[in-house]
């Protein structure tokens, strides 16, 4: 039997917006995302591409013949605001019948469809189906870093006027060859820093890291939002957001790497750029205690 745990609901909504080249969503193995609410309710509102189970005669919960959980990396079920897993509600009931099938941990989604539909009600739907095409092409949004406060994207999610009206954007870095969001700087609502480097390995980020980490520092203090965007999302803004993880939260470059793989698996800093957050890494907690030469990096 697979452990139960809870989880954040940004964790979620991280995984609802993962993709390669088109949403992951679309992939069949990827995300087995289940409404443990009353029928009802799941048909007034639910989020995207939840699938709603039933309970039979006996309070046992059928879960939907389409769903094969064995095969599925993530699991995860929400019923309305199940906050621990003390609670012994419908979401932990249909936990455990999915917790007998699933290779992987199932996770129960913390504060329910009642807090995520608050945090994220733009990713609320009642639409039941989707075929694949639609699922490819499902709008993705940037990940969510620190919890309301930061985020990491690609260029083109930073020059959404949607997206960034969602997810409440303050501010933006963009980090690129091109002043690409300066254009549309007086006629946003947010304040742009434009960092003209390129994703190359002779690119100098480092020199920029101390300006980016005070930038971005000043508007969470405030509560603000703050989005960092490169041309594809992978390199440059994650060295960025991991420069700032080792500022703000002192850690390690290990540490920032690892929890940042958490949010966003494709993230890559190029080789360039390691080496750089190397010695950022010395600046921080005054010790290279990252070996940057294992496989992993």
């Amino acid at each position: 039997m697979a452990e139960i745990m809870m989880c954040e609901p940004f964790k979620l909504y991280n995984l609802l917006n993962q993709f390669r080249c088109v949403s992951r969503l679309a992939e069949i193995n990827f995300l087995c995302l289940i409404d443990a609410r009353e029928t009802q309710d799941y048909n007034t509102s639910h989020i995207i591409t939840a699938k709603n189970v039933r309970m039979d005669s006996e309070g046992k919960f059928i879960l939907p013949d389409a769903v094969e959980v064995d095969s599925m990396r993530h699991v995860v079920v929400y019923d309305s605001n199940t906050s621990s897993l003390q609670e012994k509600g419908r979401g932990a009931g249909c936990a455990e019948a999915l917790a007998k099938l699933s290779l992987y941990p199932v996770h129960i989604v913390r504060g329910g469809f009642q807090r995520f539909s608050a945090l994220y009600p733009f990713l609320r739907t009642d639409k039941m189906m989707y075929t694949t095409t639609e699922l490819e092409h499902l709008k993705t949004y940037p990940v969510e870093i620190l919890e309301e406060l930061l985020y990491m994207g690609d260029q083109k999610q930073g020059t959404d006027s949607s997206i960034l009206r969602d997810l409440k954007i303050s501010a933006i870095i963009s980090v690129s060859e091109t002043d690409a969001l300066e254009s549309r700087s007086t006629k946003g609502k947010q304040t742009i820093l434009n960092i003209p480097v390129a994703d190359s390995v002779q690119s100098d980020l480092y020199s920029s890291f101390e300006r980016i980490c005070s930038f971005i520092e000043s508007h969470i203090d405030m509560c603000s939002r703050v989005l960092i965007v490169s041309r594809q999302g992978r390199s440059r803004c994650s060295a960025l957001t991991i420069a700032f993880l080792m500022h703000r939260l002192k850690y390690t470059l290990r540490e920032a790497w690892t929890f940042l793989l958490k949010c966003k698996p494709t993230m890559r800093p190029n080789t360039g750029f390691l080496q750089q957050l190397s010695e950022w890494e010395l600046h921080t907690v005054g010790t290279k205690a990252t070996d940057i030469s294992e496989p992993h990096f």
